[in-house]
């Protein structure tokens, strides 16, 4: 472990804002890289394009200025990223296609808590910013996913069809070359902020090849028919930009204006009437989304830059770009149900759970996936309350569902006022559960439950 080593301090006019104490530094520097990967993006792109350059070139320039913006941002903490890495793929090599799955998801979750646990409780408690931990989160889940699609494609589906949907696209027949493997857990595209994505795709990226750009027809089926033109991605990286912007400007503006923290201030539980109460939670917990929103769209506009993430065409015929989106912003503020949030919130990250856990356990499924996800968070406390509040709220909201939901589906009106009531209901149920996410310890959180 380096606990004195820390990434450059940006001499940039952006570091205003950490002066007035708007980001940090870390925060200034996150975003700096970001901003030169979306322009190493275009350049990836237009100059080395499948077309122009063999895979080797590519595998090797993403690597590397992965790895370069990784040691700008983290200093020597990087090398974690490297030395995760390393040993699992020395796993995956030496256990076998059967088990390898197993030892590289215990293994890379161990040695992810323990880097979270001990810059938690033993250097900086509470550092709520870029740190370290965020893009091993991420190489993490690239290493479990490509150890599951080889046990599935060898053990599972070992013949050249798949049959079964679900795992179209998520399996994988051979072992990757120590350079093909770190490309994908560390190329420059992905390394700070993701999204996850699965190795199939990434290598179709990378060689020019479509894999799973299928048109969808009318009724919903797939069907085989592949477009190999190259789409340009420009139009939807402007949108996207447009998004972070908007997303960036409202963070910046409202984020101080209603702090999480005073739905737990004694003043304020005190002489504030309790709907009031409850419409301050929606709106402190509403302006902590934005952050994510900014970062999670900027990942994505900067892998659609290089021109990974088509996704094939929609009905219209236009070219889709959400093969690795993480998230849809107007489905999440007008989501009817837990279960229409959650699919919209962090999805690459959803469905890493919904491929390693829920679909893989034998009991109790709901459960043991809001447990890895906890796990996978982080160490503070406030993680495993809000996720632990989430398996009492989502099977509580599954019930309710199923029980009260036909009884409004008579006529438009009561739908729409069953619309009105669920929406509202499923924002305050989010706010409750996420509370302890931002809130972090254990005091507040249980304060605040009370």
């Amino acid at each position: 472990y380096f606990p004195h080593c820390k990434g450059k301090v940006l001499k940039f006019p952006l570091s205003l804002l950490s002066r007035l104490k708007i980001l940090c530094a870390f925060q200034v520097n996150f975003v700096v890289c970001q901003l030169c990967a979306l322009l190493t993006a275009f350049w990836f792109r237009l100059y080395l394009h499948p077309s122009k350059t063999s895979p080797f070139v590519r595998h090797v320039v993403a690597t590397l200025l992965g790895l370069y913006f990784a040691l700008f941002c983290f200093g020597w903490y990087a090398l974690h990223f490297l030395v995760q890495s390393g040993i699992t793929y020395g796993i995956m090599i030496l256990a076998g296609v059967e088990h390898m799955h197993k030892y590289c998801l215990v293994f890379a979750l161990a040695y992810l808590s323990f880097c979270q646990i001990t810059r938690v409780y033993v250097f900086d408690y509470g550092m709520y910013s870029a740190d370290f931990t965020g893009p091993m989160m991420v190489i993490t889940q690239k290493i479990t996913s490509m150890a599951f699609e080889i046990h599935d494609g060898e053990c599972c589906f070992p013949s050249s069809e798949v049959t079964d949907i679900s795992f179209d696209g998520f399996v994988f027949r051979r072992m990757p070359s120590l350079l093909e493997y770190f490309s994908y857990n560390c190329n420059f595209m992905g390394m700070l902020a993701g999204p996850t994505c699965s190795y199939n795709d990434y290598i179709a990226f990378i060689e020019g090849k479509p894999f799973r750009h299928r048109e969808q027809e009318t009724n919903g089926k797939l069907q085989g028919k592949t477009r190999l033109n190259d789409p340009s991605p420009n139009t939807e990286v402007l949108r996207k930009l447009a998004t972070c912007f908007i997303s960036l400007s409202v963070f910046l503006s409202v984020c101080k204006v209603f702090p999480v923290e005073r739905n737990v201030d004694d003043d304020f539980i005190a002489t504030t009437p309790f709907y009031a109460q409850v419409v301050y939670l929606y709106l402190s917990m509403l302006t902590t989304r934005p952050k994510y929103y900014f970062v999670w769209t900027l990942a994505d506009a900067i892998n659609n830059a290089a021109g990974f993430g088509f996704n094939g065409y929609d009905s219209d015929g236009l070219p889709r770009w959400d093969l690795i989106s993480n998230l849809r912003i107007m489905n999440i503020e007008l989501a009817t149900s837990f279960k229409v949030f959650l699919d919209n919130w962090n999805i690459q990250t959803a469905l890493w759970l919904k491929r390693v856990c829920y679909e893989r356990c034998p009991y109790n499924p709901t459960a043991a996936t809001f447990l890895l996800s906890a796990m996978w968070h982080g160490a503070y406390p406030g993680y495993y309350l809000t996720f632990l509040t989430g398996i009492v709220v989502t099977l509580a909201a599954r019930a309710v569902r199923h029980n009260v939901r036909p009884h409004f589906l008579g006529s438009p009106t009561h739908k729409f006022v069953y619309d009105i009531i669920t929406w509202a209901s499923t924002q305050i149920a989010i706010c409750y559960t996420v509370v302890p996410f931002v809130l972090l310890s254990v005091g507040p959180s249980l304060k605040f439950y009370r």
